[in-house]
């Protein structure tokens, strides 16, 4: 059974993604579900024959008690009103269920016993008549070896429905630990790559940057001095210049994705713009973003979960769908924030590759992380548009 990470649909169906190789591939939960997995009530097993007995749980065995002996006596009255042509065997044994159910084994055949003492006096208060003593104590033998039967057979019922709950909880359990330890790892193999993103991303500013700019400068000398001794080569220079210029700019931005330092301080959408023209540049796409939120989430963990989803859902749209057009939106509703990546690729193809599907997990479960839900929608006559809906009691909620 393939894992589910989020909520994610994709054209009102969810999507199911293979669970990362060190995950267990038998776990159909989300970090969600987790809660309810965890509150859980295991007393819910038991037959139609037992269901109805369900709602005494609560009461005190005293109370049932009182219950029982009460409902024997009513019934044995009732029984002595008919007159002893109807029978109310099944009667009686309502109070010999609920008596074994709720008290114990002994209760019932006592219960069994009042039961069968009461079924004989109303009979012979109500004016029946025996050929014999021994026509209604071989009577009440049998309706008291019936009710023992009974009682037997629903106490080894109640033993077997006790002991498939406590092995239910108990696996229920086990099975949340075992859930709870594999979404921490997820989410530590989650921030885990960040931590390596950001490291390489510093490297790359700190490092590489630096290396370019020092050798941009030396090319620049190189340049001057050539402009004098020889002018003809000065302007092969030039263009070795200008090409580690770019090198320059281009690593800059390959840092700034993998290390989105602005976010620390709230922009969001500076830097979803930035992104925007960074893929514009990288692709052969025409990239854009279109702000529409004036109050953004001022969490830093949240906007860089954000961020991260568009950035994979653009890299996906850029690189796998073929794209030639990718617009980012980012608006507020009612309530919430609601991030878009709308392409006009080739939308949805039946089997992802494994980096795109890789994305789309990794997508959907920083959404599931932040409490949003994610939707995958495919866009006639070609194309798709992915869905990030934020709950966020932002001070605007509007464009």
């Amino acid at each position: 059974m393939p894992a589910v990470f989020g909520r994610v649909h994709v054209q009102g169906k969810l999507l199911k993604l293979r669970p990362l190789k060190c995950l267990h591939p038998a776990l159909p939960f989300s970090a969600r579900q987790i809660s309810s997995v965890s509150a859980g009530d295991s007393g819910t097993l038991g037959s139609p024959m037992t269901n109805w007995l369900k709602p005494f749980d609560a009461w005190p065995k005293q109370i049932v008690i009182l219950a029982c002996i009460l409902f024997v006596t009513v019934i044995g009255f009732v029984d002595y009103v008919t007159g002893y042509e109807t029978f109310f065997f099944t009667f009686y044994l309502l109070a010999v269920f609920l008596g074994t159910w709720r008290v114990n084994t002994f209760f019932g055949v006592l219960i069994s016993a009042l039961s069968v003492v009461a079924w004989v006096s109303s009979n012979i208060e109500a004016g029946q008549h025996y050929s014999s003593y021994f026509v209604p104590v071989w009577n009440a033998g049998i309706m008291f070896a019936i009710y023992v039967i009974v009682v037997l057979l629903l106490a080894r019922l109640k033993k077997i429905n006790q002991e498939l709950e406590e092995r239910v909880r108990l696996r229920t359990a086990a099975l949340t630990h075992e859930i709870q330890e594999r979404m921490r790892l997820q989410r530590e193999i989650l921030e885990t790559t960040d931590r390596e993103h950001r490291r390489i991303g510093r490297n790359l500013h700190d490092g590489l940057c630096q290396h370019l700019t020092g050798t941009a400068l030396a090319g620049h000398l190189l340049e001057q001095k050539l402009a004098h001794k020889l002018p003809g080569e000065s302007g092969e220079a030039s263009r070795l210049v200008r090409l580690i210029e770019n090198a320059i700019e281009m690593t800059r931005d390959l840092s700034h994705q993998l290390d989105p330092v602005e976010l620390k301080d709230g922009k969001l959408a500076d830097h979803l713009e930035d992104l925007a023209a960074s893929i514009s540049q990288q692709y052969p796409v025409t990239c854009r973003f279109e702000p529409g939120v004036s109050d953004p989430p001022d969490n830093p963990a949240i906007s860089t979960h954000l961020y991260r989803i568009a950035q994979d859902a653009v890299l996906c749209a850029a690189r796998e769908n073929q794209a030639s057009q990718i617009s980012i939106g980012l608006e507020s509703a009612p309530g919430e924030i609601v991030l878009t990546v709308t392409d006009d690729g080739n939308g949805l193809p039946e089997k992802l590759k494994d980096e795109a599907e890789a994305r789309q997990r990794a997508v959907a479960y920083r959404a599931d992380l932040i409490g949003a839900e994610l939707k995958i929608e495919r866009l006639a006559p070609r194309g798709k548009r992915v869905t990030c809906v934020l709950p966020f009691p932002g001070k605007n909620n509007g464009r």
